[in-house]
């Protein structure tokens, strides 16, 4: 089994940054693509980035490109979420969650989720 644990979430002002952690626990947890996504009040979910189990990223949107950055150490069992340039869109609660290793998107199927952080974008 695989436990996500989130934190790095708070208040920032618009334009500052952020790095966001996901503590992985659990036997082999390397293995899994993690996913980062975020809930932004009154919309739906939507994936941010991804990551293989090898270090193969991918940001989603494309347009995205420049503001997330996706890592992970596998012997520290942290993957995380550095964003930069926060605008007030960026207020949302952030996600991290684990997927067996097919494709590294947002549609795929992901079985593991930790308990998100607040990230609060304001003056």
């Amino acid at each position: 089994q695989l436990q996500l644990v989130e934190s790095g979430g708070g208040l920032v002002q618009p334009g500052g940054s952020l790095r966001l952690s996901c503590k992985a626990s659990g036997f082999s947890s390397d293995y899994y693509n993690i996913g980062w996504f975020r809930q932004a009040p009154g919309k739906e979910r939507e994936g941010v980035s991804c990551i293989t189990g090898s270090g193969v990223a991918t940001i989603y949107p494309d347009s995205a490109e420049g503001r997330f950055t996706i890592s992970r150490d596998n012997a520290k069992k942290m993957i995380y979420l550095e964003i930069h340039g926060l605008r007030s869109e960026g207020t949302a609660v952030y996600y991290c969650a684990a997927a067996l290793p097919r494709e590294c998107r947002p549609s795929a199927e992901f079985s593991y989720w930790g308990q998100g952080t607040r990230v609060t974008v304001a003056s």
